[in-house]
C-alpha cells in the first residue's frame, strides 16, 4: 500500500507542475513521511511548505533552478540534465543519473 499512498499524496501537489515529484522522490528515496518530505524540500528550495503546491511560485522556481518544467523552455535543462540538478539540490542519488555517468566513462 505504500506506493499508491505516495502517488495520491503527491498528485494532490500537482506533480511536476509544483513540487509533488520532489516530495515523492524524498518519500521513496529516504523513506520520509509526507510531512517530513515537504519540510525537507521546502527548506532546500527556500520556500514555505504552502508554496510547494502553488503552481505559479513553483513554475518560476523550477525554471530558475533548472529542475524541469512541463512545457519546455529554450535553453533550460530537460530530462537527465534536470534530474542531475534535482540530485544536487536534494542531496540524493538517482539511479538513471548514475547509469548515465557510467556510460560517459
Amino acid at each position: 500500500m505504500g506506493m499508491p499512498i505516495t502517488h495520491i499524496m503527491t498528485s494532490g501537489m500537482s506533480g511536476i507542475r509544483a513540487a509533488g515529484d520532489l516530495v515523492a522522490r524524498m518519500e521513496m528515496a529516504k523513506s520520509m513521511r509526507v510531512g517530513d518530505a515537504k519540510n525537507y524540500v521546502a527548506k532546500k528550495l527556500g520556500v514555505s511548505t504552502l508554496d510547494l503546491s502553488d503552481e505559479y511560485v513553483m513554475r518560476d522556481l523550477r525554471e530558475e533552478l533548472g529542475i524541469g518544467v512541463i512545457t519546455s523552455v529554450a535553453g533550460a535543462p530537460k530530462g537527465i540534465a534536470a534530474k542531475m540538478n534535482i540530485e544536487k539540490l536534494l542531496d540524493l542519488k538517482i539511479n538513471c543519473c548514475e547509469k548515465f555517468r557510467k556510460q560517459l566513462r
